[in-house]
């Protein structure tokens, strides 16, 4: 190739682009000027849109606003990147935005931005009722012979010049035939304005001089589609929500709410849809926080997508990352250093553990580190009058009081050597971050916290988040499945304080993304593992739900050796149709498994992207991860290698060590559990015999 050679391919590119708009902006200025009454202004900005509808958008231009006599709405946009309503001002002086509210020559002009909400509002009412989210409707203030681009609350104003860029940059939310039926619906809820004084001639339009477009941004609006075909992503959010769930995203809660259900109900997409709607109302910031590291980088990206206006009032974080950048904003000293800490515990079981009636329980120390982490200091528990009254939930052996004034030695002994380490752990960085929240609880940071995967977090993390918002209306909203738990330990809401009453607590209970084969699979594993949710009821593993997706396949694959099974693996992937890698994950039950598998894909010349690094853009490669890195996430294809190497465990002698043994076995299903129900289309599952 040439030197030179792409680069001179697209620069023709992009001119013959300048001239297909150029010509098509010609043609939509003789269309605008067939609307007699409206300003020369006003007929460029309904030029703009009009070229709009080369791209797959509906225009909809002076339409009657239900439950008026004579109030028109300018226009209604509908395409790929959602609904827009559309008021067009021709003003002498230029609009200003300051401090929420809008002005022109000194004069306030808020009633115009009020009345704008108002059509908006009735918009929203409209596409609800097709189960489109409130979030997909955005107002937009667009004005003649000006340049602008300012945020007005939840209106978005534009000059003429940067409208068709803007709504050209915008993210595909919805399919053509969604286009379509919506804005069908929308044509029927805003009639024809009858008493519109724009009206179409139907004479020709007469010969005239070509229309200047020194006021159109060609070249703006010309690397806006270029950008939108190079980048042409895979749509990774959904829009539509189920009536039941659109309710849920629009309710108001006089106080902590909570939204469960089991895997694939879209609790997540519902927490994201909340997350915006309350950014929308609110002046305050959002904090959306979870336990996992790479779901708020995802989540992030998802909400950005939906709600581009609101995206920068949201702060998404894990719980113990927010925490630390809490306490470092607060001026308090964190040393945390997972080594150290690991390493004083250690040194605390060669001390005093090792050769303790701990062992006639379990002689494996993971097991009272685990104690130590999740019932203990993970419970904010500081006395052993405590720690003996203490209902240690989700754990199963039986401790009497000796073996629980060992553990208390064992953890007095550990802290004694973190402390002389100078280090923290995880757990004490939330109890700091505890404390001073609690200080400046009359001042909280946020207006409010959605938690997602919340049966994840230990309780000291939960009344930390508590106490941020405490028991405001629609300010602490947690999202979460007991089922899908992968952490030892557990708590109860009322542990928290929390408490939550009547409509408060809503079960979502269809699933959106598995099949019923896939669905059936999954259930298997965890059929006879009932668990006890955060709210205190005892839940059997196998739930009912109502299914909405019926497509779908699980492969099962044994092979006699390793090597065959690995093949098989790379042949199914290699299988794939073109582009398909994007939506394909290979998920591993351990560290080691997922080296392996990093580096036989890579031989084999398998793009990988670990889920540690995923942030919920496109990318034509294979996800690569851990069950628990992939909660949160979903996948058309999903490979699971020896996904039963785990299963079962609990072969030890004795009732006692048994029930360590099963409650260790119920974590792997749980684990095993997230992982098969992340596919929607295909479940591989590997297997070697013997």
């Amino acid at each position: 190739m040439a030197a030179g050679g792409s680069a001179g391919r697209r620069a023709q590119e992009a001119r013959r682009q300048e001239r297909l708009l150029r010509e098509q902006w010609q043609a939509a200025r003789r269309e605008a000027h067939r609307w007699e009454a409206a300003s020369e202004g006003e007929q460029r900005v309904h030029a703009q849109l009009l070229m709009l509808t080369e791209y797959g958008w509906r225009l909809l231009v002076d339409r009657r606003w239900p439950g008026t006599r004579a109030a028109n709405v300018d226009m209604v946009l509908v395409g790929p990147g959602g609904v827009f309503v559309v008021d067009v001002k021709n003003w002498r002086s230029p609009p200003e935005t300051s401090g929420g509210r809008l002005s022109a020559g000194g004069e306030p002009r808020d009633g115009h931005a009020a009345k704008l909400l108002a059509v908006t509002r009735v918009a929203e009412g409209a596409v609800a009722s097709l189960g489109l989210s409130p979030v997909a409707v955005q107002p937009l203030m667009v004005f003649a012979g000006r340049q602008a681009d300012a945020e007005l609350g939840r209106i978005r104003v534009l000059g003429e010049r940067e409208v068709g860029p803007a709504l050209m940059a915008e993210r595909r939310r919805m399919r053509p035939e969604s286009v379509r039926a919506i804005a069908d619906h929308l044509e029927r809820v805003f009639p024809d304005y009858e008493g519109s004084t724009v009206r179409r001639t139907e004479v020709p339009a007469q010969p005239q001089q070509p229309a200047s477009d020194g006021l159109f941004d060609l070249e703006g609006l010309r690397d806006a589609a270029l950008d939108e075909a190079l980048r042409a992503p895979i749509e990774r959010w959904m829009t539509f929500l189920d009536p039941e769930q659109l309710a849920l995203v629009r309710r108001n809660w006089a106080g902590p709410a909570r939204i469960s259900g089991p895997a694939g109900t879209g609790k997540t997409v519902v927490a994201l849809h909340r997350t915006a709607h309350l950014a929308r109302r609110t002046t305050g910031r959002i904090l959306y926080v979870t336990f996992a590291k790479n779901l708020p980088r995802v989540q992030s990206t998802f909400l950005k997508a939906m709600a581009p206006a609101v995206a920068d009032r949201v702060d998404f974080s894990s719980l113990h990352a927010w925490a630390q950048e809490f306490l470092r904003g607060r001026g308090v000293p964190v040393r945390l250093h997972k080594e150290k800490a690991t390493t004083a515990f250690s040194r605390a079981w060669m001390r005093v553990g090792r050769d303790s009636r701990l062992t006639e329980i379990d002689p494996v120390s993971n097991y009272w580190q685990e104690e130590i982490d999740y019932v203990i200091k993970g419970r904010g528990i500081t006395t052993f009058e405590e720690y003996e009254a203490v209902r240690r939930r989700r754990r199963r052996a039986n401790l009497r009081e000796t073996h629980r004034r060992a553990v208390w030695a064992l953890y007095e002994a550990y802290e004694s050597l973190r402390i002389n380490s100078g280090v923290h752990d995880f757990n004490d960085v939330l109890t700091l971050a505890l404390a001073e929240a609690r200080r400046c609880a009359p001042n909280p940071p946020y207006a409010a916290v959605v938690v997602d995967e919340v049966q994840d977090l230990t309780l000291v993390g939960v009344r930390l988040l508590h106490t941020l918002v405490g028991d405001a209306p629609n300010g602490l909203l947690l999202v979460g499945d007991g089922q899908q738990a992968v952490y030892p330990g557990g708590f109860r809401l009322s542990d928290a304080g929390i408490d939550i009453r009547g409509d408060r607590g809503q079960v979502l209970r269809t699933n959106y993304r598995n099949s019923k084969q896939i669905l059936e699979a999954a259930l298997e594993v965890v059929a006879d593992d009932a668990f006890e949710d955060i709210d205190g009821l005892r839940t059997p593993g196998r739930r009912e739900v109502d299914l909405t997706y019926h497509d779908g396949q699980v492969v099962r694959v044994t092979e006699p050796s390793l090597a065959e099974h690995d093949q098989a693996l790379l042949d199914a992937l290699a299988a794939l149709p073109s582009g398909a890698l994007a939506d394909a994950a290979v998920l591993c039950p351990s560290a080691r498994t997922i080296d392996r598998y990093q580096r036989l894909l890579t031989q084999a010349k398998i793009p990988v992207c670990l889920l540690e690094h995923y942030d919920g853009n496109p990318v034509d490669a294979v996800k690569l991860g851990s069950y628990r890195r992939a909660k949160g996430l979903e996948f058309k294809h999903v490979y699971l290698p020896q996904y039963d190497t785990l299963l079962p465990g609990g072969n030890s002698e004795g009732a006692d060590v048994a029930e360590t043994a099963r409650e260790r076995d119920e974590l792997v299903r749980s684990r095993l559990f997230v992982a098969m129900t992340r596919a929607r289309d295909v479940l591989w599952l590997g297997s070697v015999a013997g």
